[in-house]
C-alpha cells in the first residue's frame, strides 16, 4: 500500500484546532510531513506540542481542521466515519504507553481483539495470534493474564496486538514511557526488528532521546511546526 513515489504518508498543510469553551487552541499549523514506506520515524517535542495529535491524525483516529492526509494513496481525511474505521482496522497498529490491555482477558485473547473486526474464522484468528505472540517472544505466556505479566511483557502483548492484522503503519505513543531501561530497550529492539526485518513503517512519539536514537530519522515538533533540530 504505497504510492508510486515511495511515500507512504503525505501530510499537507494540516491545521488542527481544538475549542475549549470560547477559547481556540491551535495545536498544528500548516504542517507538512512525508514518511517513506519502511521508515522508522521518531517524533519528539515538549509536552503539549501536538505529537500525539499528529500521530492520531496519521492513524485516522482524528481529523484535521484543514489540510490533507494521504496514506498509501488514500485520502483518509475524506473518508466517512464508517470507511475510516474499516481502513484503520486494516492498516493501523497502535502501541500505547500504558498497554491498554483488558485485565479479564488472557494475552492471546487481548491480541485477538483487532481480529474480531475481520471476517476471519476462529481457527484463522488463533493462527494469527500465535504468530504475533511468537514474533514478540511470548509463545509460552499466551494464556497468562496481564496481572501475571511484567510491564515489559505486557507491552510485548501490546505490540503483538498491534501487529496481528499485519498493518501498514505501526504507530507508537511513548511505548517505553512506563518501562524501566532494560524492558524499554527490549521493546525498542522489537520495534527495530519489525522495521528492519519485516519492513514495517514505524512512527514513534517519545520524550526519551535514548529511544529516539533507535529511529532512522528524528523530527521535532513545537508550536505546531516540524523541524530537524530542536526548536528553542
Amino acid at each position: 500500500m504505497s504510492q508510486e513515489n515511495g511515500l507512504l504518508v503525505d501530510v499537507r498543510g494540516v491545521d488542527k484546532l481544538f475549542r475549549r469553551g470560547s477559547e481556540e487552541i491551535h495545536v498544528l499549523g500548516g504542517l507538512d510531513l512525508e514518511i517513506p514506506e519502511g521508515e522508522f520515524l521518531a517524533l519528539m517535542g515538549p509536552s503539549g506540542s501536538g505529537k500525539s495529535t499528529l500521530l492520531n491524525l496519521i492513524g485516522g483516529l482524528d481529523r484535521p481542521t484543514e489540510g490533507s492526509i494521504n496514506v498509501g494513496g488514500q485520502r483518509i481525511d475524506r473518508l466517512s466515519d464508517r470507511k475510516l474505521a474499516a481502513w484503520r482496522a486494516r492498516h493501523v497498529g497502535l502501541v500505547f504507553q500504558f498497554y491498554n490491555l483488558l485485565p479479564v482477558l488472557t494475552a492471546e485473547r487481548n491480541v485477538e481483539l483487532p481480529l474480531l473486526l475481520t471476517h476471519l474464522s476462529a481457527k484463522e484468528r488463533d493462527k494469527h495470534v500465535e504468530t504475533a505472540l511468537s514474533v514478540v517472544g511470548l509463545t509460552g505466556r499466551n494464556r497468562h493474564y496481564p496481572r501475571q505479566l511484567s510491564g515489559g511483557e505486557q507491552q510485548r502483548v501490546g505490540v503483538a496486538r498491534a501487529i496481528v492484522t499485519d498493518p501498514t503503519l505501526l504507530l507508537c505513543d511513548e511505548p517505553t514511557g512506563d518501562l524501566d531501561r532494560k524492558s524499554g530497550d527490549e521493546i525498542l529492539d522489537l520495534l527495530q526488528a519489525l522495521n528492519q526485518q519485516q519492513g514495517k513503517t514505524v512512527v514513534m512519539v517519545t520524550h526519551d532521546p535514548h529511544a529516539a536514537a533507535r529511529a532512522g530519522r528524528i523530527l521535532y515538533l513545537d508550536k505546531g511546526q516540524l523541524s530537524t533540530e530542536p526548536l528553542e
